[in-house]
């Protein structure tokens, strides 16, 4: 039977950092996503789950260590399904980087091989890594990894062999689940992750 992989994006964060830019700070969840991920840990309770790999991050670390509790399996700490690095830019809120960087935010989409929004990490950058982790997931039976939004959307994106500017279009909702088959590959299997994305 092919293994299945859930991919997860955490529920929302603490609201002080709303409207903030918040690739690599580490903070909590809001009630609200506390509350969420509750459920999540409910929902998933049934399906069988067999491993369970986060990004070591607040928002993600007791989420993962709830279901490997309900599983009865380890929840394994993989930085590489960390957040975009957005350097200068962390902490910062959103609307103050547009006044003063104009439409630099426009690049993360327009120039993803190439941009590094504050200094921190391309488009290419996470893609490569999101690849890597996705390539040393378990192989068989569910692995739920637990993670962030722009890390899951550079995995798809990858898995279907589309390009770095179409990354924006497979980031999920908070707390929601993505469904792929383990054995997914991208169009051009035979291409590495890092050049598969840039072309």
């Amino acid at each position: 039977m092919t293994g299945r992989v859930l991919l997860l994006r955490h529920p929302p964060v603490a609201r002080a950092w709303a409207g903030r830019c918040y690739g690599r700070s580490d903070m909590g969840l809001s009630r609200a996503g506390a509350a969420m991920a509750r459920d999540i840990v409910a929902d998933i309770a049934g399906r069988g789950v067999t491993a369970v790999v986060h990004s070591d991050m607040r928002r993600t670390r007791p989420l993962a260590a709830a279901i490997a509790r309900t599983a009865g399996c380890p929840a394994i700490a993989e930085p590489r399904w960390r957040e975009r690095d957005f350097g200068s830019w962390e902490g910062r809120r959103w609307h103050s980087i547009w006044r003063e960087t104009g439409d630099a935010m426009d690049r993360m989409m327009t120039d993803p091989a190439g941009f590094c929004p504050g200094g921190g990490e391309t488009g290419a950058n996470i893609a490569t890594r999101a690849a890597a982790a996705w390539h040393d997931l378990p192989r068989g039976g569910v692995t739920v990894v637990v993670a962030h939004g722009g890390s899951i959307a550079a995995a798809r994106a990858w898995l279907a062999g589309d390009s770095l500017e179409q990354m924006v279009g497979y980031i999920p909702a908070c707390g929601a689940i993505v469904e792929v088959a383990r054995d997914s590959r991208p169009s051009r299997a035979a291409d590495p992750p890092a050049r598969a994305l840039r072309r």
